[in-house]
C-alpha cells in the first residue's frame, strides 16, 4: 500500500469497514498534481531562460482580458512587466509575496503576486487586489501586531489556542476557527480550542479520525503551512501549455496557494456545511502539532496579506507552544532529576538489585500504570505489569540495546505471538488481567526497567451523531464527520497513548542516572564479594577445623564420664548417675552436629568430577545406603524412566542417600509408604517455563509450606532432636551445597496425599 507505516494494518481495516470506502484510493491521490488552480486568481509559469510563459491557467480570459491560448509563447513581462520579474528572479521554492504588484493591459484592477520556482519553471500567482479591502487601511498591521502580542503573553497550550482562534477568526470572518491537534504523528486529531458563531454548534473536545487528513496532506501542511479553499462549489481552472509533453505529469502545485482542492475533501466540506475554509499549520520540532482550521458559511477568498498574517499567527502559536512545551519539560525534568537524586548511592553492602526496594519512587518518573524491574534474577513489578511471554520479549529486547538506549512502544501486543499478536493470537497473564498495552523500556545489564501503560480509553466525541442521517456522495459515507467511535475503537484496540517527548528525556535521565548507580553498585559490589569470598574461605577452614579439633577433647569428655560410670556408677547417687548420663548423650549429640559441620564444610571443598551418570545407577548405590533404613520403615521405592545426567557420582550419590533417609524418617505413621524417584518438567520456584528436574517425592508428613524454606538452613530441624528417628538438621542443607555446586537450584513443592516432593535440577556445563 502506498504511504506504508501511515495506519497500522487494523486501523485500514477499520476504516474500510465503514461504507466499504477504498482507503487506499484516498491515499494514494496526488493532491499536489491535479493540474489545476482554483479560479479566484490566474497562474502563469514562466521559462526562466527566455522569460515567455510556459503554462497558463485556462481562466485568463477572464481575470487578464486575454485566453490562455494567446498567452502561451508570449513574453511574461507584457503581462507582469520588468518590476515584477525582477524581483520575482530571487524566489526559491518557497512562495513569497512579492512587494511589486501588476496590472496587466486591460485588466479592471492590479493583482497581487507570488512566486516560487518548481519543475525548472518560475510560478507567478496573480490574484485580484480591489482597492476597497479591508486590510489596505491603516490599522491593519497594527491589529496583527496587537494581535501576536495577545498570543505571546499566553503560559499555557489551553490559553494559547484560545487567543489563536480567537486572533484568527477576528482577522478573517470566518464563521468557525478551531484549534486542532493531533495525537500523534499517525493518529486521529481533537479539538482543543473554538471561536464560533452563535447559531452553530459547539465542536470543541470533539475528534476526528486519522484517515480525514492523509499522509500525503500532512506532508504538504509541514512545507507549506497555509491552505485556502474559497469556495468549495468553484470551477476548477486547468493548466494549458502547448510546450509540456502530454506523457508528462502535471506541474507540481505543492507550494502554490492557488492550487485546487481534491475531489474527496471538497466533498467532506460540502457534507459538513462548509462552503469556504483556511487551514494554517502548527509546528513542533518540524513535527505536525495541529491545525488552525477555519469554516466559512459562504464563499471566501482571504487577500495575501490577511493570509500572511494568518501565517504569522500559526508561526507565533508554534513558538509560543514550544515555549510552553520547553517550561513543562523542563519542569518535568527537575521533578524526575529530584527523585532520581533522591536514590541512594549505594555502599558495598548493599544488593545489586537495590533498585527494586525504589520501585516506587521510579514508576513516578513517568506517567504510566506500572513499572517492571527485571534485575539480578529478579523480577519486581510496581501497579500493572506484563505477563510471562511479554516479559521474555521484553528481555530480548533490552539485551540488543545499547547501555543507554530507550525502547518504546504503544501496541505491545502486535510484537508477541497469540491471538492478538503478530500471528493472530495474545498472550493473556495467567491471573486473568489485560497485557499492558505500552511499554517504554530501560536496559539494565542482564536485566530492564519498563513503565506500562494500559491499553487507552476508547470513549471519545466525534464530530456528529451517528445516528443522524447523512448525505452519501459518490466515495459514499466515508467522507462524512460519521461519529463512527467503532471505527476508533478497532483501529486502536490494544494500544496505548503514545509515550511523549517528555517521557522519553524522562527516561534518558533515568538512563543516566540508573547507569551511574549501577556502575557504582558493581564496582562496591565486587568488592563486598571480593570481601565475602575471603570471608567464606576462612569460616570454611574454621568449621573445618573446629569440627575436626573439637572431636578429640569431646571424645574424651564422653570417654571420662563413662569411666567415672564404670568405675564408681554404683555408689552414686541417682541424681549424680542421670547427670552423667546427660554429659555422655550430649557428647554424642556433639559429636554428631560436628560430624555434619565437617561435612558441610568439605562440600565446598571437593572438587567435582562431572561425568555422565545413569540416574539408575546412582539410585542402586544410594540404596545400598539408604535401603535398610527404608526397610525398618516399610517405605516402598518407586522409580520411573531415569534418564543419564551429568554430575559427580558421589556427590550425586550423597544427595540421593540423605533424601531416601528423610523418606524413612518422616514416613507417615499408617501404611502404605511410599518414596517415588523420577524426572520431570516442572517450572522454577520463581516462575519461567518448566525445566527437567529429578523428583524425589514420599507420601509422608510433609513440610508446611511456610516453613520449606527454613528446612534449608544448616542444623534447622522442625521436631525435637529425638523426634523421627534424631538427627543434625543438616541434611537438606548439604543437598542444597551440593546441587548449587553444580550451577543447580533444589527446592520443595508439594506432593499427592500430603507428601513432600524434593526437586533438583543438574545443568550441564559449559560447553556440554
Amino acid at each position: 500500500m502506498a504511504q506504508d507505516g501511515w495506519l497500522s494494518a487494523r486501523a485500514r481495516e477499520a476504516e474500510a469497514a465503514v461504507g466499504g470506502f477504498d482507503l487506499e484510493e484516498c491515499v494514494r491521490e496526488p493532491i499536489h498534481l491535479l493540474g489545476g488552480v482554483q479560479s479566484f486568481g490566474v497562474l502563469l509559469a514562466v521559462d526562466p531562460q527566455d522569460g515567455t510563459v510556459h503554462t497558463v491557467s485556462d481562466n485568463a480570459a477572464d481575470h487578464l482580458g486575454r485566453p490562455a491560448a494567446e498567452l502561451v509563447g508570449r513574453p511574461a513581462r507584457e503581462i507582469v512587466g520588468d518590476a515584477v520579474l525582477a524581483e520575482a528572479a530571487a524566489a526559491g521554492e518557497a512562495a513569497r509575496l512579492l512587494t511589486e504588484r501588476c496590472r496587466p493591459a486591460g485588466a479592471p484592477h492590479p493583482f497581487d503576486v507570488g512566486a516560487h520556482r518548481r519543475d525548472g519553471l518560475l510560478v507567478l500567482e496573480l490574484e485580484p487586489c480591489p482597492a476597497d479591502r479591508p486590510e489596505a487601511g491603516p490599522g491593519f498591521a497594527r491589529r496583527v501586531q496587537q494581535a501576536l502580542l495577545r498570543i505571546q503573553r499566553c503560559t499555557t497550550v489551553a490559553e494559547c489556542c484560545a487567543a489563536a482562534v480567537r486572533e484568527v477568526r477576528g482577522l478573517t470572518g470566518y464563521s468557525r476557527v478551531v484549534a486542532y491537534r493531533f495525537e500523534d504523528a499517525e493518529g486521529p486529531g481533537e479539538v482543543v480550542a473554538e471561536d464560533r458563531a452563535e447559531h452553530l454548534e459547539p465542536w470543541l473536545g470533539l475528534w476526528f479520525p486519522a484517515s480525514d487528513i492523509p499522509p500525503q496532506a500532512r506532508r504538504l501542511y509541514r512545507t507549506n503551512w497555509i491552505r485556502v479553499i474559497g469556495d468549495v462549489d468553484d470551477r476548477t481552472a486547468g493548466l494549458y501549455s502547448a510546450r509540456r509533453p502530454a506523457a508528462d505529469p502535471p506541474l507540481d502545485l505543492s507550494a502554490a496557494a492557488l492550487r485546487t482542492v481534491s475531489s474527496y475533501h471538497l466533498e467532506y466540506l460540502r457534507n459538513i456545511g462548509v462552503r469556504s475554509s483556511m487551514s494554517v499549520s502548527v509546528l513542533s520540532d518540524e513535527a505536525l502539532w495541529g491545525l488552525i482550521a477555519c469554516h466559512g458559511e459562504e464563499p471566501r477568498w482571504l487577500s495575501p496579506d490577511v493570509r500572511a498574517a494568518c501565517e504569522l499567527f500559526g508561526s507565533a502559536l508554534s513558538v509560543q507552544l514550544a515555549a510552553v512545551a520547553d517550561r513543562e519539560r523542563s519542569e518535568a525534568l527537575r521533578q524526575v532529576r529530584a527523585v532520581l537524586d533522591a536514590l541512594p548511592a549505594g555502599a558495598p553492602g548493599e544488593s545489586a538489585s537495590a533498585l527494586h526496594a525504589h520501585a516506587g519512587a521510579l514508576a513516578a518518573l513517568v506517567d504510566a500504570d506500572g513499572l517492571v524491574v527485571d534485575q539480578a534474577g529478579r523480577t519486581g513489578v510496581e501497579g500493572a505489569g506484563p505477563g510471562p511471554a511479554a516479559l521474555r520479549r521484553l528481555r530480548a529486547i533490552a539485551a540488543e540495546l545499547p547501555p543507554t538506549g530507550v525502547w518504546c512502544t504503544d501496541r505491545l501486543s502486535e510484537l508477541l505471538p497469540g491471538p492478538e499478536g503478530l500471528d493472530g493470537s495474545s498472550d493473556v497473564p495467567s491471573d486473568g488481567a489485560e497485557e499492558p498495552a505500552g511499554v517504554l523500556l530501560l536496559p539494565l545489564g542482564e536485566g530492564f526497567l519498563a513503565w506500562c501503560r494500559g491499553a487507552r480509553a476508547t470513549t471519545r466525541t466525534w464530530a456528529a451523531d451517528p445516528a443522524l442521517p447523512v448525505r452519501l456522495g459518490p466515495h459514499g459515507e466515508r467522507l462524512t464527520p460519521r461519529g463512527s467511535t467503532e471505527v476508533f475503537r478497532a483501529a486502536v484496540r490494544g494500544r496505548s497513548l503514545p509515550w511523549t517527548a517528555t517521557d522519553l528525556e524522562a527516561a534518558h535521565e533515568a538512563a543516566r542516572a540508573i547507569g551511574g548507580l549501577l556502575a557504582r553498585q558493581a564496582a562496591w559490589t565486587g568488592a563486598f564479594n571480593e570481601r565475602l569470598q575471603r570471608s567464606n574461605t576462612d569460616l570454611d577452614a574454621f568449621a573445618h577445623a573446629a569440627a575436626h579439633d573439637l572431636k578429640e577433647p569431646l571424645r574424651g569428655i564422653s570417654n571420662a564420664a563413662g569411666f567415672v560410670i564404670e568405675d564408681v556408677g554404683d555408689h552414686l547417687d541417682a541424681t549424680s548417675r542421670r547427670h552423667l548420663d546427660t554429659v555422655r548423650r550430649l557428647a554424642v549429640r556433639m559429636d554428631d552436629l560436628l560430624d555434619s559441620l565437617l561435612r558441610y564444610s568439605q562440600v565446598s571443598e571437593i572438587g567435582l568430577d562431572r561425568r555422565p551418570v545413569p540416574l539408575d545407577e546412582a539410585l542402586d548405590r544410594a540404596l545400598e545406603v539408604a535401603g535398610p533404613r527404608l526397610g525398618e520403615q516399610r517405605v516402598t521405592v518407586l522409580r520411573g524412566s531415569l534418564p543419564t545426567v551429568r554430575a559427580d557420582p558421589d556427590r550425586l550419590q550423597e544427595v540421593l542417600v540423605n533424601l531416601l533417609v528423610n523418606a524413612a524418617k518422616y514416613a507417615r505413621a499408617e501404611g502404605p509408604r511410599t518414596v517415588e524417584v523420577g524426572v520431570e518438567r516442572r517450572p522454577l520456584p520463581d516462575g519461567g517455563p518448566p525445566v527437567e528436574a529429578v523428583v524425589v517425592r514420599d507420601n509422608g508428613i510433609g513440610v508446611p509450606p511456610a516453613q520449606r524454606e527454613l528446612v534449608f538452613g544448616l542444623f534447622r530441624r522442625l521436631h525435637r532432636p529425638t523426634e523421627h528417628g534424631g538427627g543434625s538438621g543438616a541434611g537438606l542443607a548439604i543437598v542444597r551445597r551440593i546441587v548449587e555446586r553444580h550451577g543447580g537450584t533444589v527446592w520443595l513443592d508439594d506432593a499427592p496425599g500430603g507428601g513432600i516432593a524434593v526437586c533438583f535440577t543438574l545443568p550441564a556445563e559449559e560447553g556440554d
